[in-house]
């Protein structure tokens, strides 16, 4: 069965920016953050990956990752 994985935890780490910084760059609640980065989401709210792919300066296709 495959599944859909981000790699949120991954791109924060390399660029050395914590979950509150991204919180406060792109307006999304820590908690929520918190979540994409645990991979605690189910469903993926595409306007929000959207300001975390800008603000983290990288393509959708570095933030998701499909596990087959």
């Amino acid at each position: 069965m495959s599944s859909i994985r981000l790699c949120l935890k991954e791109i924060l780490e390399q660029r050395g920016i914590t979950r509150y910084e991204l919180s406060q760059r792109t307006g999304i609640r820590y908690q929520i953050i918190d979540n994409y980065y645990k991979n605690k989401v189910i469903r993926y709210d595409s306007a929000l990956l959207l300001k975390m792919c800008v603000a983290l300066d990288c393509g959708i296709e570095d933030l998701i990752e499909v596990i087959r």
